[in-house]
């Protein structure tokens, strides 16, 4: 028998529980040998709950305990995250983990000391859920040169933007309306600012690499500002909106971003609604593929967990490599990338000849919007649409297209 620990017993550390009793049977077979949880690790204490008698509170009670060989890392955030995954780690004992805060903080740094003392540190499930996507660019395209990597992997702004689009809804009711069901946070500030899905992309960037991809230097921009108003241009032009993690191979480095898009039908990830995630991948022999699931909630997130925890019991005394070294990789400026953009303008500020002049492209009106234009601008850089949004007067939105 195997035994294990689970680190935080909140919303996915108890997901990670049931799903190692309910599905044991099928646990013990994909590892050969059955697999029990000895401890749990949580400040409170549980009544009632069938891990109560397995709670305790000293994280050195699993440390020193030779019979655990895994744990499952399921606090969240950085502290004591680090501290406590860290002991673990040099004890020779595995960590699997659903903390992408901790991930994009250390990752390099804890592959380093799992390497250095036979044991591994696995991180499926903090990105895209229940989606296995860590592990496809570890080992199904590791043959691959990854050329770029486009995702939505952040659930609750998929979420709002979809009711937002379909029902016509405000930003502020729809937020609240995910809070209420257990979407969003009651700080919902890492997920509609675009943070979460930035930690998300470094650290797919950084698989991308070997290196590693900081991700306080990726471009971030949230949903906050989209409004009615975009939809109603989206619904015009045939188009949605996503908020879109991206990565892109250049020579010279990487160039990562998060923002919204519009996206037309075309576009393989258009049809991925609510609290659904999607990651699409270029290889240069695979070309295309994509991998599309349930990115967040308990039981998705808590299998991703459970299937690092068959991985690190399969192979117990012997670290399986991962290519993310502490060497920094380049993330080149946004402002040199070229696209196009939809540009809204206030039509008592700016004649839509102006506007057409000053970025080309194709006028794009809408009748519930009398004092107001929009334009589907040329291709150009991030940097000459900023200097063109400044130079006019009006402008009241911009959001970027992607082809």
């Amino acid at each position: 028998m195997i035994r294990a620990a689970i680190l935080g017993y909140g919303n996915i550390g108890g997901g990670v529980a049931e799903v190692i009793t309910k599905n044991q049977d099928q646990v013990a077979k994909a590892v050969g040998d059955s697999v029990e949880i000895k401890y749990v690790l949580d400040l409170r204490e549980f009544p009632g709950d069938p891990m109560e008698k397995k709670v305790v509170h000293d994280i050195d009670t699993i440390i020193n305990d030779p019979e655990i060989k895994v744990i499952a890392e399921t606090m969240g955030g950085d502290e004591p995250a680090y501290t406590f995954t860290k002991k673990a780690l040099e004890a020779g004992k595995s960590v699997c983990t659903s903390n992408k805060e901790l991930v994009a903080n250390h990752g390099p740094e804890l592959m380093r000391i799992a390497k250095e003392h036979d044991c591994n540190y696995f991180i499926e499930a903090s990105v895209g859920g229940g989606i296995p996507i860590i592990r496809t660019l570890n080992e199904a395209l590791k043959q691959e040169h990854i050329l770029n990597v486009t995702g939505i992997v952040n659930g609750t702004t998929n979420y709002i933007l979809t009711k937002m689009e379909k029902e016509g809804a405000a930003y502020a009711d729809v937020l609240k309306q995910a809070q209420d069901l257990g979407y969003a946070e009651r700080n919902p500030e890492a997920d509609v600012e675009g943070y979460d899905a930035c930690r998300k992309i470094a650290i797919l960037s950084s698989l991308m690499s070997g290196k590693n991809v900081d991700f306080k230097e990726v471009y971030t921009e949230g949903i906050t500002k989209i409004g009615a108003e975009d939809f109603l241009y989206a619904k015009k032009m045939g188009k949605t909106i996503k908020l879109l993690a991206m990565s892109k191979k250049e020579e010279n480095g990487y160039n990562v971003m998060v923002a919204p898009f519009y996206l037309g039908e075309n576009h393989p990830l258009y049809p991925v609604n609510d609290v659904f995630n999607a990651v699409f991948v270029k290889g240069d022999m695979l070309d295309d593929s994509m991998y599309y699931g349930r990115g967040a909630g308990k039981l998705p997130t808590a299998s991703a967990v459970v299937a690092d925890m068959i991985q690190a019991a399969k192979n117990l005394g012997r670290n399986l490599p991962v290519e993310w070294s502490d060497e920094k990789e380049t993330v080149l400026p946004v402002e040199n990338t070229s696209r196009a953009f939809f540009v809204r303008l206030d039509i008592n500020q700016v004649t839509p000849q102006q506007a057409l002049d000053a970025f080309g492209g194709t006028l794009v009106e809408v009748e519930e919007l009398s004092d107001e234009v929009g334009i589907l601008t040329k291709v150009m850089t991030e940097k000459d649409c900023k200097a063109k949004c400044e130079a006019l007067k009006g402008v009241k939105g911009v959001i970027r297209v992607e082809a």
